[in-house]
């Protein structure tokens, strides 16, 4: 078993540092995975991987350890099997069409990611400022 923080069975509802590895610490990419794992725990992909949604996304389990489960692991090949005969029948231009659009939409989310940072930093360092104007000093 990793050392995967919400790994140990706690209950803790997971935070994205669980994610981050496994989305070679991209923000999008872990946002994009959460998203996922929500749809999954409605019950989109059935009820092995609604199970397996709700305990990654309560932290009592890590999303490592529930890819070895194999009735998991089983319901995902069988959910996965239409989407992956649907990429083999396309030709390689839609693919790379396809893989576009994924890239496009990550960058987007990069960016709304990076705004909401920069502005959660300028409220924190205007918050702060000595010299901002909306108060009197005598520096």
């Amino acid at each position: 078993m990793d050392s995967a923080p919400n790994s140990s069975g706690s209950g803790k509802p997971v935070d994205d540092s669980e994610f981050l590895e496994m989305t070679q610490q991209d923000p999008a990419q872990v946002k994009a995975l959460r998203q996922s794992l929500e749809h999954l725990a409605s019950g989109l992909g059935g009820n092995a991987l609604k199970e397996m949604a709700q305990e990654v996304l309560s932290g009592r389990m890590g999303l490592r350890e529930a890819a070895n489960v194999s009735a998991y692991a089983e319901q995902a090949v069988e959910q996965a099997a239409p989407l992956a005969e649907k990429w083999a029948s396309m030709s390689d231009r839609e693919r790379e069409e396809l893989a576009a659009e994924g890239e496009r939409r990550l960058d987007d989310e990069r960016r709304q990611i990076d705004d909401e940072r920069r502005t959660e930093s300028e409220n924190r360092s205007g918050a702060k400022s000595r010299h901002d104007g909306r108060g009197w000093s005598l520096y």
